[in-house]
């Protein structure tokens, strides 16, 4: 993780899964405002989250 730019992914990630803590807390007014649409941006900020988390894994030397 000495790479700059993996470093940079990661903590993208981290404040995209900070936000996603932050939608769950307030999810009740969340939902009354926007509906089901409340959850569909939660879980697509999710999976952005553990995507860029994710790609400094990719290039590292675990075996396959």
């Amino acid at each position: 993780m000495s790479d700059p730019k993996q470093k940079t992914q990661f903590m993208i990630g981290n404040a995209i899964l900070a936000v996603c803590m932050l939608m769950l807390i307030f999810m009740g007014s969340l939902w009354q405002q926007l509906g089901p649409m409340a959850m569909v941006l939660w879980v697509v900020l999710a999976a952005a989250g553990m995507y860029f988390i994710m790609q400094d894994k990719r290039d590292s030397n675990l075996p396959d």
